[in-house]
């Protein structure tokens, strides 16, 4: 068993990496959420892992010596879940802090809120530019309306501790290389609560919270972009003795459009047009986010010339009454595989064009002869 490997850090990660990855994992592997039959073999091992990880003389020797190294300095091995675990909220209530573990006392009968959760959804361009409506899963903790949260079977109630006997703590003494360490920690049998489920409710198995899917009617305003989140509250978790549920974040990811190129509130588009177009100008028909629309081409316009559409682009988010603009990236396309016909067009035009030049060529040196009286 790699300790890193567990955690899904390298073996040069810093402590607040260790962190991370502890949070991360802890929400996927805890049997409250995870319904796997080795979901809490797991979750000790996830423990096991950033307690000794965390701690830099622990870390040093199982760097060193792996698991027995530990164990012959004399350090306990059994991990901070040996005797149990609560909910998400007691542990991240308890851990960060110190050695990896924060010694402030939190009430673990006091209203605890539940936890937040996150979905990614995929929209499409123009649902992100004009908003959208739908209908969203997801899975979340409800409080148990069998045993309205307790946890107990209906009927029933919970009893005092028997390991710290109502306290919710008990004192621990650990043999170390420094010798004896003594301190007072939350009862590994109650999670600090001072009473014991004994008859767990059939419904939630003692948990007080059962998961189930909803759904959820997601308004999505107009004006979103790739990466946007939404917080829809009180859509997470539900809480615990009484407290209230987490939030929901959605975030969005905006499907590739290969015709708009998006950049802020104004979107851009390319236009191909012929030289004739391009000398003569012309009224040609576009698509826009608002559909087909005519567009005129100035005459004499250059390649990659803009042409702008005031007020077709990007709702402002919040305030869809202002857009952005469509801007129009011009290209003049030189044509291949000409006829006979077009090929003695363009020869004729070179012709004309060459003359000019040379006219105007001869004018200017006239006017240059003029002006030195020669």
């Amino acid at each position: 068993m790699d300790y890193y490997e567990i955690l899904g850090v390298s073996k040069n990660a810093e402590k607040d990496e260790i962190k991370g990855a502890f949070r991360r994992k802890a929400r996927e592997c805890h049997p409250d959420v995870n319904k796997a039959p080795d979901s809490e073999s797991k979750f000790k091992e996830l423990g096991k892992a950033y307690e000794t990880l965390m701690d830099d003389d622990k870390r040093s020797l199982y760097d060193r010596y792996g698991e027995d190294g530990l164990k012959n300095a004399g350090f306990d091995s059994s991990g901070p879940f040996a005797g149990g675990f609560g909910d998400l909220n007691d542990i991240f209530n308890s851990f960060f802090g110190g050695f990896g573990f924060s010694q402030r006392q939190v009430d673990p009968n006091a209203p605890q809120q539940g936890e937040d959760l996150r979905i990614d959804i995929e929209i499409g361009f123009k649902d992100a530019v004009f908003g959208i409506e739908k209908t969203i899963t997801i899975d979340h903790l409800e409080t148990c309306q069998a045993c309205k949260g307790s946890g107990s079977e209906p009927g029933s109630r919970p009893v005092t501790c028997p390991t710290c006997k109502g306290s919710g703590k008990i004192q621990q003494t650990t043999q170390t290389i420094l010798g004896h360490f003594t301190q007072v920690t939350t009862c590994p049998d109650c999670m600090g609560k001072g009473v014991k489920i004994q008859n767990p409710c059939k419904a939630c198995k003692g948990y007080g919270r059962i998961e189930k899917e909803k759904n959820i009617e997601l308004k999505i305003p107009a004006g979103v972009d790739n990466g946007s989140k939404m917080r829809l509250s009180h859509e997470g978790d539900s809480g615990k003795n009484g407290g209230p549920e987490g939030d929901l974040y959605v975030v969005l990811h905006v499907k590739y459009s290969e015709y708009f190129k998006r950049e802020g509130v104004n979107v851009f588009t390319n236009l191909e047009i012929s030289p004739a177009q391009a000398v003569l100008g012309d009224e040609i028909s576009i698509e826009t986010l608002d559909g087909e629309k005519q567009i005129s081409v100035p005459a004499g316009i250059q390649s990659s010339q803009p042409i702008k559409i005031k007020g077709a682009g990007v709702p402002y988010l919040g305030k869809s009454s202002q857009r952005g603009d469509h801007i129009i990236i011009v290209e003049v396309k030189t044509p291949t595989n000409l006829t006979e016909e077009e090929k003695q067009i363009y020869k004729k035009l070179y012709e004309i064009t060459m003359k000019k030049k040379h006219h105007e060529k001869e004018s200017l040196i006239d006017r240059v002869k003029g002006a030195f009286g020669g």
